[in-house]
């Protein structure tokens, strides 16, 4: 059955994905590690406090506290949020970075060309959208082999759209 609207199957995703960077290392073990640490590093500055050498103390904190700041700025760069949506008539590629900044961009599937440059050793290192000089570098989050596969997803419903059988 068809729908009345003929724009709505020109609308419809072909192919539609949201993209996250991997995080192993959950908030529970975040705090877990840090606390760790601080106790370590305490534990470590206790004999340099009884040799007198106290100021010691204050650099194994700084310590603690670049660990924590470090780990916090990783988090932030793990909001990242890429998703990639394929219609019969348009590319669209939204990136949601961290700090809430929005980038969009959008590409006529029948003219878009996928680059992809690889490495014998490490396999897929970068996948991109090129269209008229205009250049988009998607799934920058995923690493080599997931890479390898979303391409390979992407590309067979961007050649399934440029056929015309979806």
């Amino acid at each position: 059955m068809t729908s009345g609207n003929p724009d709505a199957a020109r609308d419809a995703a072909v192919f539609d994905a949201v993209l996250y960077p991997h995080r192993s290392l959950g908030r529970r073990g975040f705090r877990i590690l840090i606390l760790v640490f601080a106790v370590l590093s305490g534990a470590m500055s206790i004999p340099f406090y009884l040799m007198g050498a106290w100021p010691v103390m204050g650099f194994f904190g700084i310590d603690v506290a670049l660990f924590y700041v470090m780990f916090r700025m990783n988090y932030r760069a793990a909001e990242l949020e890429e998703r990639v949506t394929l219609t019969p008539g348009t590319l669209r590629v939204s990136r949601m970075e961290g700090r809430g900044k929005r980038r969009e961009w959008s590409f006529n599937p029948r003219w878009v060309r996928v680059a992809r440059q690889e490495h014998e050793d490490f396999g897929l290192l970068r996948l991109a959208l090129v269209q008229r000089g205009n250049e988009v570098e998607i799934a920058r989050c995923l690493g080599a082999q997931e890479k390898a596969d979303f391409a390979s997803a992407f590309t067979c419903a961007l050649t399934a759209v440029r056929q015309g059988t979806r």
